[in-house]
């Protein structure tokens, strides 16, 4: 430890406090310009969020596209965000996410010898229709990596409740491949990969990540390179303010306060308040208030409180990265993405009744439900969808677990009127409605909702159908699924500029303090331009944040 002025028992030119995508790229982005940086991070592992995420980037014209030749137009950007944000967000703002992301994704393969991603063709934006929207998408994903080559710091990497079984790894490009290995020949092929993966494990004793873990690998890796500290079991508690500048915080370590001053500036990215109760109470809509986020578990808005106490201003607190979800017999929460996309299904309300394309992004499915007060949810299918497609890790074919029905998360009947009673819905209702959706379906379009319209709902779908989000639901069984009011996280927390400084009510920064992440009020508004537009930004803003605060005048006091 650097020998610290009187008063304080650390120094360091920036303060990151947070592990994930955003901090440990912001700590880089610092480091780069000439900073020394320290992360503190108050779990016991380190990740955050990001470590349990698909690991998914929106970042157009980053390094990986425009090597693929899929280089955009930024003002095509621009007009995408403009037109599914609207206002929501500084035009400020939205063009140092264009203008930025680029640069912080060139500077982290530009110093790191880890960065290695793939582009996820066809997996669209959100919304492709909207003015400068792409069809094919722009997300990238990191490709696998061996967590072994982190060395003791592996033991400390945040893992995901329901770890692959027997070391199986893919991608989330290989993932949706290997979903139709019923279906495509594509899929029976990617199921001979992941065969041959799970037995080289069993020699090669390989400890592979991908996903958002890749990332977090990746991040981590980097820091050890550059010799970034992290210190874990650190919690932010408070910011050191003088003359309404923040100089420093203060962090407990081994139980007792620390004092670090922070020269050039402090960065909050302690992600959002997903799991605190009086938070979400009073914050979020109210059939949003439970807890069915899958967001780290030591996310409950602590940085988000200690900025708002500096003076902060706070934004988007009644909204989320909504995900339709359902909760695991245990507690885990699993996230329902391409089980809305498959033909054979409707999802209907507590009346029996569809209330909006099943298949839609997923903030945009809970926004439908919400505003409708269509909670509870269920999906209902038949056997065969049961037969051909996964269902929240189970393959296709294989039978629910025993208590999945016992804890009342799935209800199986042999015909839709018994199944209706047995989950309290009309009988004549959710019998109408499936008669109508099968007219529907043989005519290849969807009349009243329109799934199946967008690319974005192809992605996950069945391609071996005219249309890969329709087909008629036949004979029993019959199931249904309890869908929840999930989320990835909460978009609410401290306002920022287009530097990611923390802003007062009145438009003034809270000088040396910065945000970014899910502490941040969303760049994205109440909206979600495509996969990986969560850690997008956590990464642009983190190095926006540390190529200001390097640029700002040092604290010398």
């Amino acid at each position: 430890m650097t020998s610290s002025p009187p008063g304080w028992d650390h120094e360091v030119d920036i303060l990151l406090a947070g592990s994930g995508a955003g901090g440990m790229a912001g700590a880089i982005a610092a480091h780069d310009a000439g900073l020394s940086a320290l992360v503190v991070e108050k779990a016991p592992r380190y990740g955050g969020s990001t470590a349990l995420s698909g690991g998914g980037i929106w970042i157009p014209n980053n390094p990986t596209l425009k090597r693929l030749g899929r280089e955009d137009d930024p003002e095509d950007v621009r007009r995408y965000l403009r037109a599914i944000i609207g206002g929501r967000v500084p035009a400020a703002r939205l063009d140092a996410y264009v203008d930025q992301g680029p640069a912080a994704m060139e500077a982290l393969h530009r110093v790191s010898r880890h960065m290695d991603f793939s582009w996820c063709p066809g997996y669209s934006d959100y919304h492709p229709e909207a003015p400068g929207g792409r069809p094919l998408g722009r997300t990238i994903e990191p490709r696998p990596i061996d967590a072994r080559r982190l060395g003791p710091d592996e033991e400390f990497l945040l893992e995901a409740d329901l770890p692959s079984p027997m070391g199986l790894w893919f991608t989330g490009y290989e993932g949706r491949q290997l979903m139709m290995f019923r279906r495509t020949w594509s899929g029976k092929w990617m199921l001979r990969i992941a065969a041959w993966r799970v037995l080289s494990n069993l020699v090669r004793r390989r400890h592979m990540k991908t996903l958002g873990a890749s990332l977090v690998v990746r991040l981590r890796l980097t820091m050890q390179d550059l010799r970034i500290p992290l210190w874990l079991n650190t919690p932010l508690t408070d910011l050191v303010v003088e003359d309404g500048q923040v100089i420093g915080a203060v962090v407990e370590r081994d139980g007792r306060p620390l004092r670090v001053r922070a020269r050039c500036g402090v960065v909050i990215a302690t992600g959002g308040f997903d799991h605190d109760a009086d938070l979400r109470k009073e914050h979020l809509p109210e059939l949003g208030r439970e807890d069915f986020s899958a967001g780290a578990g030591s996310n409950v808005g602590d940085g988000i409180r200690i900025g708002h106490r500096a003076g902060a201003a706070l934004d988007l607190m009644d909204d989320a990265w909504w995900m339709p979800s359902v909760r695991l017999p245990g507690g885990s929460v699993f996230p329902l993405v391409t089980e809305r996309c498959i033909p054979r299904m409707v999802i209907v309300d507590q009346k029996g009744e569809r209330f909006t394309n099943e298949a839609a992004p997923y903030v945009n499915f809970v926004h439908a439900q919400l505003e409708g007060g269509h909670v509870p949810a269920y999906e209902i299918f038949d056997a065969k969808a049961r037969s051909r497609y996964q269902f929240a890790g189970i393959m296709p074919g294989q039978p629910f677990p025993r208590d999945w029905y016992t804890s009342g998360l799935v209800t199986k009947a042999d015909d839709l009127g018994d199944l209706a009673r047995r989950i309290g819905v009309p009988a004549d209702a959710l019998k109408a409605t499936v008669r109508r959706f099968n007219a529907l379906a043989r005519n290849g379009r969807d009349e009243d909702f329109g799934r199946g319209d967008s690319a974005y709902d192809h992605y996950y779908g069945d391609p071996t159908l005219p249309n890969p989000n329709l087909d008629e639901i036949g004979g029993g069984p019959y199931y249904a699924v309890r869908i929840e009011v999930g989320d990835l996280g909460t978009k609410g927390g401290l306002v920022t500029d287009e530097h990611a400084r923390v802003l007062r009510a009145d438009g003034r920064a809270v000088e040396g303090l910065y945000a970014t992440g899910n502490a941040s009020a969303a760049v994205m508004g109440n909206e979600y331009a495509g996969a990986g537009a969560t850690i997008g930004p956590a990464i642009t803003f983190g190095y926006v944040a540390a190529r200001h605060a390097a640029a700002r005048p040092a604290v010398t006091r």
